[in-house]
Formats: C-alpha cells, sequence, structure tokens
C-alpha cells in the first residue's frame, strides 16, 4: 500500500490535511472515510479500515475535518453541516484528481455526516456507517455541565476522551436540529450499517434507527463485541472483510482482460497487471491465480508459484491415497495432506548444495489398523507428481 499526503481546501478555503491511501494497481473503487467526532484521520479505526480496504483494491482518503487533526482553522466555530460541507470539499478534490468517490464511509458523527451528504453526491453507489448515531445531536449528550455553559456564553471547554476542547453553540444549534430522516429517504445509495450491540457511546439502536428510515438495498451487520471506537484490531479486519464483500454487488469493478482460451492440453499463464505480480491461470475450462505476498511486492491475490507447486503435490498424494484405500475396500473416511516447501542440505553433496525440500504430513481418519496406515503412507510415494519432482526433469522453451 502507498500513502500519499496532501491538503486540500475546505469549506471556509483553511487548508485541510489528508492521506490517500493506495492500492497496488489500479483502484477498483475509490472511498472517502469521515472519522467520529473530534478524533482524526490517524485514528486506529481509520488507519486499519482505509489499510484494509487498499489491500482490497479500493482506494481511500481519509481527512482531518476543520479545526481537528493536522488541519487549519479554529474548531469551536464549525458546525455538524461544516463538516458535511468538508465532506462535499473531499469529494470535489477527488474528482480533481480524476478519482471520483463511489463509496462514503463514515465513522461515529462522521456516519452521520456521510448518511447527510450522500444524497447530494451523484457518484455515490454506497453508503457504510459504523457506530453512528441516527440524531447528530446525540453527542451533546457527552458535554455535561458544560452543554449550559455552552448556551450562555457561546463557547466553553468540553473534557471529551481526556482532551480539552472549546465546543462553540453553534455547533449545539446546529446538530439540535440536525434531522437525517430527510437525507435518508432521499438516499439512493446501497447502504450498510456496522453497529456493535454494546456500544456504550453510542446505543445499538441508533443502528435499528437508520436502518428502518432507509430505503432498500440496506443490510446491517453486527460488530458483536466491539468498541466504539473499534480499537481491535481483529474488529477492524471484520469491518473491512464485510465492507469489501458487501461492496462488490455495488460498486463499479474493473474489467478484466480477456484471456484467450488455450488450446485444448494446455495451461495458459496470462500476466494481469503489469504493475505487479498476479496472473491468471487457465487450463481445461478451469481458471485459477497465481501471486506474490505482499512483503514480496505482489498483492496476495493467490497462491505463490511454488504453493501451486505444492499443492500439486498434496492434491496427488490424497487422490492416491484415496483411489488404493477404495480399491482396497478400507475404512478411511478422510485424508489430507499438509506440504510444506523450503530448501534443504543435499545429503550426498560434499559440498552442502542445497536442493528443494518438500517436507509432506498425511492426516487419515478412519478406522484404520497400524498396516493399513502403514501401507497408504507407503503409497504416497507413488504418487506420479512425487516421482516426477524426484526425477531429473527436463524443461524446453520456445518463443511463440
Amino acid at each position: 500500500m502507498q500513502t500519499e499526503k496532501f491538503t486540500f481546501p475546505g469549506h471556509s478555503g483553511e487548508m485541510l490535511a489528508a492521506r490517500l491511501d493506495l492500492p497496488a494497481g489500479k483502484p477498483r473503487a475509490v472511498a472517502l472515510f469521515a472519522h467520529c467526532f473530534t478524533c482524526s484521520k490517524d485514528i486506529i479505526a481509520a488507519r486499519r479500515v482505509a489499510a484494509g480496504l487498499a489491500d482490497h483494491g479500493i482506494a481511500v482518503l481519509r481527512f482531518d475535518f476543520t479545526g481537528l487533526g493536522n488541519s487549519e482553522g479554529a474548531f469551536e466555530t464549525t458546525t455538524f453541516s461544516s463538516n458535511v460541507a468538508d465532506l462535499h470539499a473531499a469529494v470535489s478534490e477527488l474528482a480533481r484528481r480524476g478519482m471520483t468517490p463511489s463509496l462514503l464511509i463514515g465513522h461515529s458523527l462522521g456516519g452521520a455526516a456521510v448518511l447527510r451528504a450522500a444524497p447530494d453526491i451523484a457518484s455515490i453507489k454506497g453508503v457504510v456507517t459504523i457506530g453512528a448515531p441516527a440524531d447528530p445531536g446525540h453527542v451533546t449528550h457527552n458535554f455535561g455541565a458544560a452543554l449550559a455553559t455552552i448556551k450562555e456564553h457561546g463557547v466553553a471547554a468540553v473534557d471529551l476522551g481526556g482532551r480539552s476542547l472549546n465546543i462553540g453553540k453553534g455547533f449545539v444549534d446546529d446538530v439540535a436540529t440536525s434531522d437525517l430522516k430527510p437525507a435518508l429517504a432521499k438516499l439512493k445509495a446501497a447502504l450498510l450499517v456496522l453497529h456493535a450491540p454494546r456500544d456504550t457511546v453510542v446505543g445499538i439502536e441508533n443502528a435499528s434507527e437508520i436502518f428502518l428510515a432507509a430505503k432498500h438495498p440496506k443490510s446491517f451487520v453486527t460488530l458483536d463485541d466491539a468498541d466504539h471506537l473499534l480499537s481491535s484490531a481483529a474488529d477492524a479486519d471484520y469491518a473491512v472483510e464485510v465492507i469489501t464483500a458487501w461492496s462488490r454487488r455495488y460498486l463499479p469493478q474493473q474489467a478484466k482482460p480477456a484471456t484467450p482460451k488455450a488450446p485444448e492440453g494446455i495451461l495458459r499463464v496470462t500476466e494481469n497487471d503489469a504493475s505487479g505480480f498476479a496472473q491468471t491461470i487457465t487450463t481445461g475450462g478451469h481458471t485459477l491465480t497465481a501471486d506474490e505476498p505482499v512483503k514480496l511486492g505482489g498483492t496476495d491475490t493467490g497462491p505463490s508459484p511454488y504453493g501451486l507447486l505444492s499443492a500439486g503435490l498434496g492434491a496427488c498424494t490424497s487422490m492416491t491415497i484415496r483411489m488404493y484405500a477404495r480399491r482396497k475396500g478400507w475404512p478411511l473416511d478422510s485424508v489430507s495432506v499438509d506440504v510444506d516447501h523450503g530448501k534443504c542440505h543435499a545429503t550426498d553433496s560434499a559440498q552442502g548444495d542445497k536442493i528443494d525440500c518438500f517436507t509432506r504430513t498425511i492426516h487419515l481418519q478412519g478406522d484404520l489398523d497400524d498396516d493399513q496406515r502403514t501401507r497408504l503412507l507407503e503409497i504416497a510415494d507413488k504418487c506420479p507428481v512425487h516421482k516426477t519432482l524426484e526425477r531429473t526433469n527436463e524443461i524446453v522453451t520456445t518463443l511463440a
């Protein structure tokens, strides 16, 4: 994943700090992420969700709202409506870069903001809320005794999560009159509501209100034991998996280049993207994918070449054992094969030369006696791929 840092003008012209997380290769879609109330683009949930989506081919822009994080401006002068305006400014910046967003994701009050903004953004095909309030005014419950001071004096310092922030009367008045129901009624994009039943900051009843007010297509998925800030890596990863799976139905997908059908008896490998290592394998009407892991510069969309080689050995071993047990009528319920590939020193080499080693562990389930298990282990060595790998082979290469 690559990250580009830049700034762009917000609703009042002040510069907003942004990060654009990019996948390897061309993005299949672009998302805009709105962070939670008084948080920043760099909160752990925003970082994990953005990185996870980028790993799945979706570019993600996250930015600090006016007066927060590394963005310019005074927070006490901002309102819920100004946050929505900042979102529109971010959409304009993405459009300027030729990356019109098709997905909006909002966390907490950011979720309410994307619901308000979405009906006015024609390119949006999907909206995701994470722990969002159905009523933006819900956040004022956290102001405590300071709420009266804000109404009387126009501004007051409020302690939120161990930080003291000045909250202005304009914000309080704005959220008090903000109603999401008209926006939900006009929402033409698909909606995914993610919420944890044990969220103690924004109760689960908010998810119900949002879901019921929206039109179809809409989906609700529980985040189980996740906290409001989605601070657990496992919870953030689960949210990413749900979003990516759900989004495939609604977001524009990259058209895969047509792969010429291989002649009968030929296995053909075609490069997917010259910027990476992913390959499409076609043989006998079947299509597979090969790739390298991320740490080696790939995108991990399929097994590595050595992984596929190990898979051939494992599959052939399992089939050979099954075939023999079936012919003998032995009570073999199931067979599985673990294959580990690596380099090892050749036992007959005085120079200590290294060769390829395939370590094979066979699991046999069934009411087999010791003699039958021993025989099936011997039969594993009769696997044709096993024999091929042990022989000295020849590869003839020609240029088409």
